[in-house]
Parts: structure tokens; C-alpha cells; sequence
């Protein structure tokens, strides 16, 4: 592995100027191929050749959604569709995984079906499927803020723990590309982040979503491309965040108004559900070292006590008046148990978790549910934490020693 013992010396003073967070990742990572050489018998490689390491949840969500080349797909729309997060997604959890097998396959599949072969160049249309002549194809061309923006993140951090030049060539020229194209300077709000290049202004109106930016990549990309304008972004998107849940319980999307500043969604009328639930998956995952992770528990505590009044969890909740309606799928559940954990709610944890260990990875009907699963779960099992810059971390070791 590049850095331990007879490693490659340009790979060691790639990572000096990232110490002393770099320096502690390096050592893990060597400590995580060491175990595997004594645990799995492999002999000493490479770490992203390693392939000792398995995380049986993501094993069970390759067999349910992932095809031979790479592609995500969403089984339970009858055009058997793939959206850009889904990839994004999945890069993300090939990487915790060490699998990068599955990873170069992800991303041949996007930047070959949904970025005309260059990533770098063209962001990724956020829908593919079967066109109405009958051909497989992109359905939508517009392109969604969020996928891009895991990609871009998922790249740079494949690039520094796998020692691999391109994955950080290719997503530094993403983080520009969404930078030029899906950045807007907003009058009053500063550098915000558009969900797509377009149908998001109209008449000096901004429609946003809180859950498309998560607080530690926006951190991790701007820390890693030195560029200042990411950290204009992360205000504005913290600012967002907060306004989206004046009582606790966040919006899946707010609108913008230079007169007005943040206020009800003009399109869904004010209500949080399939994208507010991120919301709580993002920030229960911060560290605590994380300048925004003390705002956001304070601004999410109400929710706290609203769930624990309840047997079960909502579909629906209305940000303005607390009102619930529906019945939450597994994947809620898990997206709140990094939160949960973080606030020592063991109670609701354990009932959550159980839920989820009930119901997730069942089969190929729950892409959504199951993506949320996997983040959930993943992170209560301490799979991987983002560190204090939002470098993601994975701790390989430990699925390999429970082998």
C-alpha cells in the first residue's frame, strides 16, 4: 500500500500538506491492510486491491439494485429508471466499502450514460431509463445539484485513500463545474447552490432544497480544491438549513425572495417528507468538532421530542405547525438514527433500529429506503465518520477482522 512500509514516496508528499488529519488516515489505512494480511491471509497489497474488507449491506444492495455495468437501477418505476444520486450514492458506498471494482464500474456507467463521456466537463443528467420510442437513453438533461455534488466529494476522497491521481483530477474539475453552473449569487443570501442549472429562478425567486448540501462535503471540497467560494456556499447553505425548520422540523424545499428572504415553498406548500428526511441524516452525521453541529441540534431538538411522543414515525410532517400525517417507510428510520445516537435517545434508537433491521434490503422495491438504510446503519455501526474538514473516513479493518 502506498505510504506503509515500501510505499511510493510521491504518494507520502501528497499527503503531508493535509496533516495532521492526512497523517492519521494514512495510518489507519495502513493498519487496515496489516489486519488483513494477518486476519484474511491476502499477503500485503495495495489497498484498493485489497478486496478483504466486506460490508454485507452493501453486498445485499449490489444484488438488488446494481446491474453488471454499473448501473443503479430504480425497480420500482416501471421504466426501471436511474437518477445521478442513485450513482452518486452508490460511489459512495463502494468507497466505505473498499470496493473499488464496483466503484471504477459506477463511474464508467455515469460519465459514459449521463455526462457524454467527460465528468469533468459535463455534469451528469439526473435521469436515464427507456425514452418513449422504445431506446434506452437520457429522459431529463437537467442535471441535480446534489448527485453532482457527492460525486465531486466521493472522487476527491477516493483520490487521497486510494492514492489515485485521476479520481482527484476528475472530481476537482467537477467541484468547478458545479461551481460555475449550479452556484447563483443571491442577492441578500451571498453564493447558495442551486438544486439544477435550471427551472430554479423565476421573478427574483429561488427555489431551494435544504437537503442538497451537506455540511461536510461543502466543507471537505472547498478544504481539498482551495477554492474560497465553497465556503460562501456552506453559509448560505447553513443558513438554509436552519430556516428550513423554524420549529424543528425541516422543509423539503424553501423559496427565496430578495424582498422576503426565506419563505414557504410556492410548489409543495410547505412540507417535510421524502427530502427533509436528508436533512437529519446530514447533520446527525457531523462531528462534533463541526462549527455547525451545535446549531443544528439545538435547531432539530424539537423533533426530537416530537417523535418520542409517538409510536411510530410520520411520512409528513408540516414545518409551520408540526402537524403529521402518514406512515414513514424503513429508510426514515434509519436516516434518524445517526441523530438519535448523537442525542443518546436510546430508547427511540433501539426501536428505530429494529424497525430497520426488520425491513431493509428485502428486495428491489425500496431504492430510496434502502440507500437511507445503508447511510444509517452504516454510520451507527461506525463503518465510516467525517472528520472535523469532512474527509470522510472508513475503518476498513474492522469488517475484515469480523470475518
Amino acid at each position: 500500500m502506498a505510504g506503509c512500509s515500501g510505499s511510493s514516496p510521491n504518494a507520502w508528499k501528497r499527503a503531508q500538506p493535509n496533516e495532521p488529519r492526512a497523517a492519521r488516515r494514512l495510518a489507519a489505512a495502513c493498519r487496515a491492510v496489516l489486519a488483513c494480511v494477518w486476519l484474511c491471509g491476502t499477503g500485503l497489497t495495495y489497498a484498493a486491491e485489497a478486496q478483504c474488507d466486506t460490508w454485507p449491506q452493501w453486498q445485499r444492495f449490489k444484488q438488488l439494485y446494481l446491474s453488471a455495468d454499473g448501473r443503479v437501477i430504480d425497480a420500482s418505476n416501471p421504466a426501471k429508471i436511474t437518477v445521478s444520486e442513485g450513482q452518486s450514492y452508490a460511489l459512495t458506498f463502494a468507497l466505505i466499502a473498499n470496493d473499488p471494482q464496483s466503484f471504477a464500474t459506477v463511474l464508467q456507467w455515469t460519465q459514459n450514460n449521463l455526462s457524454g463521456g467527460d465528468l469533468g466537463r459535463t455534469l451528469p443528467a439526473w435521469q436515464w431509463g427507456q425514452t418513449p420510442n422504445g431506446a434506452w437513453g437520457v429522459l431529463d438533461q437537467n442535471s441535480a445539484s446534489d448527485a453532482d455534488l457527492w460525486i465531486a466529494y466521493t472522487l476527491l476522497q477516493a483520490g487521497v485513500l486510494w492514492h489515485n491521481e485521476h479520481y482527484l483530477t476528475l472530481g476537482q474539475a467537477l467541484a468547478r463545474r458545479i461551481l460555475l453552473d449550479e452556484v447563483a449569487l443571491i442577492p441578500g443570501l451571498g453564493p447558495a447552490l442551486l438544486p439544477g442549472p435550471r427551472g430554479f429562478v423565476e421573478h427574483e425567486n429561488w427555489r431551494l432544497n435544504p437537503s442538497y448540501a451537506p455540511i461536510q462535503l461543502l466543507r471537505a471540497i472547498g478544504h481539498q480544491t482551495h477554492e474560497k467560494l465553497w465556503d460562501q456556499v456552506l453559509q448560505s447553505s447553513q443558513r438554509l438549513i436552519i430556516a428550513s425548520a423554524p420549529h424543528g422540523a425541516a422543509s423539503d424545499w424553501l423559496d427565496y425572495r430578495i424582498a422576503d428572504g426565506f419563505v414557504t415553498d410556492s410548489v409543495t406548500q410547505g412540507i417535510g417528507s421524502y427530502d427533509a428526511i436528508r436533512v437529519y441524516l446530514w447533520a446527525g452525521m457531523l462531528p462534533g468538532s463541526d462549527p455547525a453541529y451545535q446549531a443544528f441540534s439545538h435547531q432539530f431538538s424539537p423533533l426530537l421530542a416530537l417523535l418520542a411522543a409517538r409510536p411510530g414515525l410520520p411520512e409528513v410532517i408540516e414545518p409551520d405547525s408540526l402537524r403529521t400525517r402518514g406512515d414513514a417507510h424503513h429508510g426514515f428510520y434509519a436516516a434518524l438514527l445517526p441523530l438519535l445516537s448523537r442525542a443518546h435517545a436510546q430508547q427511540l434508537l433501539q426501536r428505530y433500529r429494529a424497525r430497520v433491521d426488520s425491513d431493509a434490503l428485502r428486495d428491489d422495491q425500496h431504492y430510496y429506503n434502502d440507500v437511507l438504510s445503508l447511510f444509517g446503519t452504516g454510520f451507527l455501526e461506525d463503518r465510516y465518520h467525517f472528520e472535523r474538514d469532512g474527509a470522510l473516513t472508513p475503518q476498513w479493518s474492522k469488517p475484515c477482522a469480523a470475518q
